[in-house]
């Protein structure tokens, strides 16, 4: 299937994938009790610069895919919308979420915020339309150097936390519990959209 002339039903369920996953991302920023690991570097990022934490993600985004050109990792249009979607989708979400939620909230979006990011990751995995700018730098690494995924992922993700952390970046039990539970959310939600191994969508 061609990664950049999609049917108008996998352009849907990219866009509809994209859309949730910010969705999920700003429910964990909102919570104030820990990011995901990227979200982590592109708030403290935003807060350095002056910008809202969706637009540092698209610049996050960019810049991840320009690490690309030295690894040879095909891009999709699924590349291009990921980059520009989920800060887009951040920022929109995060303007319609009330200020000093009481804390019972705050913990609950944890669990609501990482089921919705793996939910909006099976729907954009499962258009297969080319990795996400984050995703595509971890295949793109395991392709060219030979590293396990699980290796390149916690390599990556750990560097990103620590620079976020000291940017500014809020790190806490959600990064925690992020960690833990994304990747068996993702492969459930891959699974029963009827994917198969994310690194090969």
């Amino acid at each position: 299937m061609s990664r950049w002339r999609p049917t108008p039903t996998r352009f849907a369920r990219l866009v509809l994938g994209l859309t949730v996953f910010g969705i999920g991302e700003a429910l964990l920023i909102a919570s104030e009790l820990g990011n995901s690991p990227w979200t982590v570097l592109a708030e403290g990022l935003g807060e350095q610069i002056g910008v809202a934490v969706g637009t540092a993600t698209i610049m996050v985004s960019v810049a991840v895919i320009l690490l690309w050109l030295p690894l040879r990792q095909p891009p999709g249009l699924g590349t291009v919308c990921n980059a520009l979607g989920i800060g887009l989708a951040i920022d929109a979400t995060l303007a319609l979420v009330p200020d000093a939620l009481p804390v019972g909230v705050r913990i609950a979006l944890i669990p609501l915020g990482i089921a919705i990011v793996g939910l909006g990751s099976g729907l954009y995995l499962t258009s297969r339309l080319g990795p996400g700018p984050r995703d595509g730098l971890m295949t793109g690494l395991h392709r060219r150097t030979g590293v396990s995924l699980r290796l390149a992922r916690v390599a990556i993700e750990s560097s990103v936390v620590v620079a976020g952390y000291f940017l500014g970046g809020t790190v806490g039990v959600g990064t925690v519990a992020f960690a833990l539970l994304i990747g068996p959310a993702v492969q459930a939600f891959v699974h029963a959209m009827g994917g198969r191994d994310t690194a090969t969508l």
